[in-house]
Formats: structure tokens, C-alpha cells, sequence
């Protein structure tokens, strides 16, 4: 595009100013973000898990599982209290769908023989079952409170791999608010593999929701 002489340093002072301001939004974006490292390992000897750790090394949440598939796992902060308990209920053929729960439930599996948890569960995540058609990316999708049919009543959308740890949570508007990456090593020929990797988190979802939603993810599709 043409620009006269005498616009040239204002055209130049604009465009300046807008890549500082992109640049601006780029570093608060960052500093809005939280990453934390995953590894697919439990703290206790006898059972599996994950342990979770901040960019300083200190311990955020805990996992400890003492059977492989189990049908409630419970996320703990540092100290081992409860934060998201979660429930997941088999449905007829492939369908597969957890509930989420705040704190602890107890064991809402043996209740639920009898009727259904008293508690009311914040959201449902239901995976997602690709047999004739559809969107193959999308691994699962977080209802609202109990789980509905209703796209509309979608909150997140989980797309991605979970198998090679690159996954993405969009919310309503299809803005990326957590995302599971390849932890990369700053040592040259050295590999994490998958068995620790990385989780960012964005503005617009909980940290210790996100984590939640690794754990259903690992269970789904590991």
C-alpha cells in the first residue's frame, strides 16, 4: 500500500504502537496462563496415580489409584483433601459418561446400587463415540450439571489426541482454555515420552477442573 511522505512516521509510529500492544496482550495472555507438569505416576508405592507439580517444583495435586479402571476417582490438593471427586456411570453400548462432583462424595459407587448420589454433580463428561459420522477430533464433551443430548448445553469440547498428549479444551465461543502438550526437554536427544507431559491452563477454566478433566481423559481412552 502507498503511503505519502509526510504520513510515513506517523504510519510507522502507529504501526509500532500496535505491535507493542500486541505484544502487551501476548505477555498478559502468558502471564494469565499456569502450567503445570503431569506425571502419570503415583507419590504411594502400591497404587498408580498422577502426581502434578507448578513451574517451581512444588507439589499442586495428587492422584492414588488402587485399582486400574476404577469407577471413582477423586483429585487431592498437596495435602490429600479432596477437591473434584468423579463418578463414572456405564451406559448402553460404547457410551461412556462421568459425573463431577466438588469435595468429597464418599463411596457414591456403592450408593448408587441403591439410587442415585444426594449430591448433585457440577457437570457430566461423556465420550465421544464415533462410529458412522461426525467430527473425529473431538475425543469428549462437558455438559452442564447432568448429562444431556442437548449441544446446546455443552460447556467444553475436548479435541485432540490423548494418546500422543496433544489435546485442546475449547469452550463456547471455540477459544482454547487448557491445553495437553509433549513435555519438552531443554537437553538435546533426551524424550519425556508420555508418561509426563504438560498442561496449560488459560483464563476461563479452573486449573484443578482441567486437571480433572486429564484424569477422565486417561481413563477414556487409555
Amino acid at each position: 500500500m502507498r503511503v505519502f511522505p509526510r504520513f510515513r512516521s506517523l504510519s510507522r509510529a502507529v504501526h509500532q504502537e500496535q505491535e507493542q500492544e500486541h505484544d502487551e496482550e501476548k505477555n498478559n495472555a502468558e502471564q494469565l496462563s499456569t502450567s503445570l507438569t503431569v506425571w502419570r505416576k503415583s507419590l504411594v508405592m502400591s497404587c498408580k496415580g498422577f502426581t502434578v507439580i507448578d513451574c517451581c517444583g512444588n507439589l499442586v495435586y495428587r492422584v492414588d489409584n488402587y485399582i486400574g479402571r476404577p469407577n471413582e476417582v477423586t483429585l487431592m490438593d498437596a495435602s490429600g483433601k479432596s477437591i473434584l471427586t468423579m463418578f463414572r456411570r456405564r451406559r448402553l453400548g460404547l457410551l461412556e459418561e462421568w459425573f463431577v462432583y466438588e469435595g468429597e462424595v464418599g463411596n457414591i459407587r456403592r450408593r448408587s446400587k441403591l439410587s442415585e448420589p444426594s449430591k448433585s454433580p457440577i457437570c457430566c463428561v461423556r465420550k465421544h463415540v464415533n462410529i458412522l459420522h461426525g467430527n473425529s477430533n473431538v475425543l469428549a464433551y462437558v455438559f452442564r450439571g447432568v448429562s444431556h443430548s442437548d449441544k446446546r448445553c455443552v460447556a467444553f469440547t475436548v479435541e485432540g489426541s490423548y494418546a500422543n498428549r496433544t489435546c485442546k479444551v475449547l469452550d463456547e465461543c471455540r477459544r482454547v482454555v487448557a491445553e495437553i502438550k509433549r513435555k519438552e526437554a531443554n537437553t538435546k536427544n533426551v524424550s519425556f515420552g508420555i508418561e509426563i507431559f504438560q498442561l496449560v491452563v488459560h483464563s476461563g477454566i479452573d486449573p484443578a477442573f482441567a486437571m480433572a478433566l486429564v484424569l477422565l481423559l486417561d481413563q477414556m481412552f487409555s
